[in-house]
């Protein structure tokens, strides 16, 4: 089967004749002794050995990943730890040299359903809410299309960060979505031609510049060292970049919160609700929070860059039902949001696109400092002794670990 084209490697823009651009200010990874998840770590490269049992092996370590935890390490991908970090240091740039004019004038509105432009430290709406710390760039397609929508102080970067949004969707996405086509044993375009979005270098999702302040004392008294609640991603593939502050966690199979481990240069790659559908359940959407780091980490800041990979808007979110691994072992119906949208249907009642879900969930999330809501006999309710969050979107309930 023909594999998903794509160059081999990422060609940067030249960097001839801009300023100066400071080195980012990488902080040391943590030496304390806590829980880390065991994510499995496969190199993207094989996919093009001409040994099938290389591309076989690959398959299966894929496959196992998916289910277990649907959170992986991808290496080898095309982008050098220099290239990386070039993009990381835009990132830096942007945050230490917005003007206060263009915090202003590019003000996101989630409201819309997009979180696109900037976030202050103050919330996940447009009113000022409380300090939660957490400083956001997000470029969707509008901002990719009319550089007056990006800070001014990152104008003559731009250049750099398309091309780098534009090889990671249509070279790596696009190759991670060809090994997923293969798990569910269809052809190799499969995923990416019936649910990836292919409108602009993000296609439908967007890429965020991200930069988490140290928790400050009042936020914490709010959310317990929460920095955002357990979540699923509502989209395709998360393509996220590791970095040294140890604040991702995933819940893990036993239940249990686990720091994801600081890989130099990898990307992690987590799985969203539009493919655990897709699949009928069989790919899991991956629960995920970020947390206070270690104490050894708590006075720096963590830069983030991530990617979020959308499915086309009007995409119905149904499984594949022609996948020969669906048709074979049936579907997965652990509590999800597959098992949700399976409900809806059987019971005829409509199942959201894939615009109407990731919109309603924009607009209307909870803030880590909301105290009035967060806790029992509101969106928390508790199963087994632990503490889960419930909520519902569009006629599905929606229950995540806490």
């Amino acid at each position: 089967m023909p594999i998903a084209t794509g160059a081999p490697t990422f060609a940067p823009p030249s960097i001839e004749g801009k300023g100066p651009l400071p080195d980012w200010d990488a902080p040391p990874a943590t030496t304390a002794d806590v829980d880390f998840a065991d994510l499995r770590t496969i190199e993207l490269s094989q996919l093009d050995s001409a040994d099938p049992a290389v591309v076989g092996a690959l398959v299966e370590n894929v496959k196992r990943a998916i289910k277990e935890d649907g959170f992986l390490y991808i290496k080898d991908y095309g982008v050098s730890l220099e290239q990386l970090h070039r993009q990381f240091a835009i990132a830096q740039h942007l945050h230490r040299n917005i003007s206060d004019e263009d915090k202003e004038r590019l003000l996101w509105n989630p409201e819309t359903g997009v979180y696109s432009g900037y976030k202050r430290p103050y919330g996940w709406k447009r009113e000022k809410q409380a300090l939660d710390g957490i400083r956001h760039f997000n470029f969707y397609k509008p901002e990719f299309d009319d550089i007056d929508r990006v800070p001014t102080c990152v104008h003559q970067y731009f250049d750099e960060i398309t091309a780098f949004c534009n090889y990671m969707t249509y070279s790596v996405n696009r190759r991670l979505l060809t090994l997923l086509s293969r798990v569910l044993e269809l052809p190799d375009d499969y995923i990416w031609e019936k649910a990836q979005s292919k409108t602009g270098p993000t296609g439908e999702g967007y890429f965020r510049h991200a930069l988490f302040q140290p928790l400050a004392e009042e936020t914490k008294a709010l959310s317990q060292g929460l920095r955002m609640h357990g979540h699923c991603d509502f989209g395709m593939l998360t393509l996220l970049f590791s970095v040294p502050v140890s604040s991702l966690q995933l819940w893990s199979v036993d239940e249990c919160w686990k720091y994801v481990r600081y890989e130099p240069g990898a990307l992690v790659v987590n799985l969203g609700e539009t493919l655990e559908i897709l699949s009928g359940g069989h790919f899991k959407a991956t629960r995920h929070r970020v947390f206070e780091p270690p104490e050894d980490q708590r006075t720096f800041e963590r830069l983030s860059i991530v990617i979020f990979q959308s499915s086309i808007g009007d995409l119905v979110m149904e499984p594949a039902d022609e996948s020969p691994l669906i048709q074979r072992e049936g579907y997965v119906h652990y509590q999800g949001c597959f098992k949700e949208f399976k409900r809806l249907r059987d019971a005829g009642m409509p199942v959201p696109t894939n615009r109407q879900w990731r919109e309603s969930q924009i607009r209307n999330g909870r803030e880590v400092t909301d105290v009035v809501n967060n806790q029992l006999g509101k969106d928390r309710i508790e199963i087994n002794g632990k503490l889960f969050s419930q909520r519902e979107f569009l006629g599905a309930k929606v229950v995540l670990p806490v």
